[in-house]
């Protein structure tokens, strides 16, 4: 099974790109984040006839999340438990497979110190209480994580410690999850600098000299990190015309 992470920052702006990539790459299952469109205006029919099953849980203009899988999905739930996270499409997850598959866009943060920044914090820590449910069986949480965990993933690393997306007390947060098993499976396999999954339009060709950051991640529980091989970074979508500033993470999953 091939699963894939993709923020494709507006499904309907990026489709001729998305369905390209889709045709061409053949993931089994895709985790999608701001897709920016409700249920009602997202393109399933152009999804669905590729041979896919959806779950949307979307949101007219900013967020959404979706997945897609090629064999149908059990228990798929939408959001977090409670009220206090839910204003945002966050969040979506089911079972596949018998893998829990958990597709997050984690908020971005904005700002050190802004009430945005408090949120990211306080999210992360309610999202860390759900997972420790999931986490004694085969899971994997993929998505836009919104975090560079190490200097080998952002660019110019020394100048960025501190700032959103790169900031300790995210890193914190994050290493919960890590010390108690669940494994980056891209970085289990991939030492070094320069493997990125986002790259900002705003800098001058960011993504020709290769000045990204890696906040898209695909993460294992015990269970299942065995049975993960060949994660990899997907950067041709990022190279089409009118492409995502975000690029796919794929990974193949074996039978138990």
């Amino acid at each position: 099974m091939r699963v894939a992470t993709f923020n494709v920052n507006s499904l309907r702006a990026r489709l001729p790109v998305f369905l390209h990539w889709l045709d061409t790459a053949g993931p089994d299952v895709v985790a999608l984040q701001e897709i920016k469109t409700v249920e009602e205006t997202f393109p399933r029919a152009e999804i669905e006839e590729r041979g896919y099953h959806l779950a949307i849980h979307g949101q007219k203009t900013y967020n959404g999340v979706a997945l897609l899988s090629r064999t149908p999905m059990e228990d798929v739930v939408k959001g977090l438990p409670g009220e206090a996270f839910n204003q945002d499409a966050r969040v979506i997850s089911a079972t596949i497979n018998g893998v829990r598959i958990v597709n997050t866009y984690v908020p971005n943060g904005t700002k050190i110190g802004s009430d945005k920044f408090a949120y990211k914090l306080a999210w992360l820590e309610h999202f860390d209480g759900v997972m420790r449910q999931i986490e004694s069986g085969p899971a994997l949480w993929l998505g836009d994580i919104n975090i560079a965990p190490t200097a080998d993933d952002l660019f110019e690393p020394e100048k960025k410690l501190g700032v959103v997306g790169y900031h300790p007390e995210e890193h914190v947060r994050l290493a919960r999850l890590t010390d108690r098993g669940w494994t980056d499976v891209f970085r289990r396999d991939t030492e070094g600098p320069g493997h990125y999954t986002f790259w900002e339009y705003m800098i001058p060709n960011g993504f020709k000299r290769n000045l990204g950051w890696r906040i898209d991640h695909i993460y294992a529980t015990p269970s299942l990190v065995d049975r993960c091989e060949n994660c990899y970074v997907d950067k041709d979508p990022r190279g089409m015309e009118r492409p995502s500033d975000h690029t796919p993470v794929v990974v193949t999953v074996n039978p138990a």
